[in-house]
């Protein structure tokens, strides 16, 4: 076997275990659960939910945006370059005006309009769920309002004629509805966020399965090694907190943790075949990915994480201290 044929196979395993042990811990580990938490046991899940909070907004904004705007544009770049060498080959490279309206066409800001528009689809996803929820008949308690949208994390149980623990969060007179089946807003969140992650695992795998040299394979490796247990653990931290059912969360996981070795596959099958590995296409999904990043990120995740009553000060410095962790880790990636 190559050298680096190795190395990127040890990658490959690295990649796959890590992920899934650190996914694992706060999804498996009762301490975890910060409904049944009180006091300073829920002090400490909400720090950490911050920290997670701005593991993803650095993820967000160094990684998985910066990624998609330099992927579009090297694309859109040589699709202006082939056609540029097009043209001359046809005889028409004194055509003065051709060249500018491609020039100008690459000066338009494509990359942040797919972001832009990755951003507005998980919008407008999340407003027809949202719509087809209310528009649902109402239950007995909750006028106007399908209880199985309501968000998980609704402790109060009225009518309840007796004794009740205080600890079982439940909607109330839900009549037979799941509610940890239906659409909740929070279910939704951590769908659009593992489906966003994945697809940004799998460009990752390919980037490093795509490598010519043993060094950059390894050092590569190592960056995404790096973030992707911080980013494992956040999300199966947002995964229980978000009350995604037991298997759901394993089942989420598994696929989030093969996302990256299935890339790493597809980057040494591409290197061994000598094609070529990328394209517009997939840079226009990692594009969109990156904009419903920024959508979970900005309008999800740091609202729920800001809205505790922990003290400002402190929910600030977390958020940061996820943020720098990540912004630290680019050096590298």
């Amino acid at each position: 076997m190559e050298p680096l044929l190795a190395v990127k196979i040890g990658c490959l395993v690295a990649l796959l275990f890590i992920t899934l042990v650190c996914g694992l811990i706060p999804a498996q580990v009762k301490w975890f659960q910060i409904k049944a938490a009180k006091g300073r046991h829920r002090r400490i899940l909400s720090f950490i939910g911050c920290f997670a909070a701005g593991v993803f907004l650095g993820a967000c904004l160094m990684h998985t945006a910066a990624d998609a705007l330099t992927d579009i544009q090297g694309e859109l770049g040589k699709r202006l370059q082939q056609a540029a060498a097009g043209q001359n080959l046809t005889g028409t490279h004194n055509d003065s005006s051709r060249a500018s309206a491609c020039v100008a066409e690459l000066d338009y800001p494509f990359a942040e309009l797919v972001i832009s528009l990755g951003f507005f689809l998980v919008f407008l996803t999340e407003s027809l769920v949202l719509h087809c929820c209310h528009v649902a008949p109402p239950s007995h308690g909750t006028p106007g309002k399908d209880p199985a949208c309501s968000a998980p994390s609704v402790p109060s149980v009225p009518h309840s004629h007796g004794a009740t623990a205080p600890s079982v969060p439940s909607v109330p007179h839900s009549h037979g509805v799941p509610v940890p089946g239906g659409p909740s807003p929070g279910s939704f969140r951590a769908l659009v966020l593992f489906i966003t992650l994945s697809l940004h695992s799998l460009f990752e795998g390919l980037a490093v399965g795509v490598q010519q040299g043993e060094a950059g394979a390894l050092q590569l490796c190592l960056a995404v090694l790096a973030h992707k247990g911080v980013i494992a653990f956040s999300l199966g931290l947002q995964l229980v907190q978000s009350g995604t059912r037991p298997r759901w969360r394993l089942l989420y996981l598994g696929i989030f943790a093969l996302m990256s070795p299935c890339g790493m596959a597809i980057g040494i099958g591409l290197s061994l075949s000598g094609g070529e590995a990328g394209g517009l296409a997939m840079a226009l999904v990692e594009g969109v990915a990156a904009g419903t990043f920024l959508y979970i990120t900005f309008l999800e995740i740091l609202p729920h994480e800001l809205s505790s009553h922990e003290p400002p000060l402190a929910k600030f410095s977390f958020i940061a201290l996820g943020f720098t962790v990540m912004a630290t880790i680019a050096v590298w990636a």
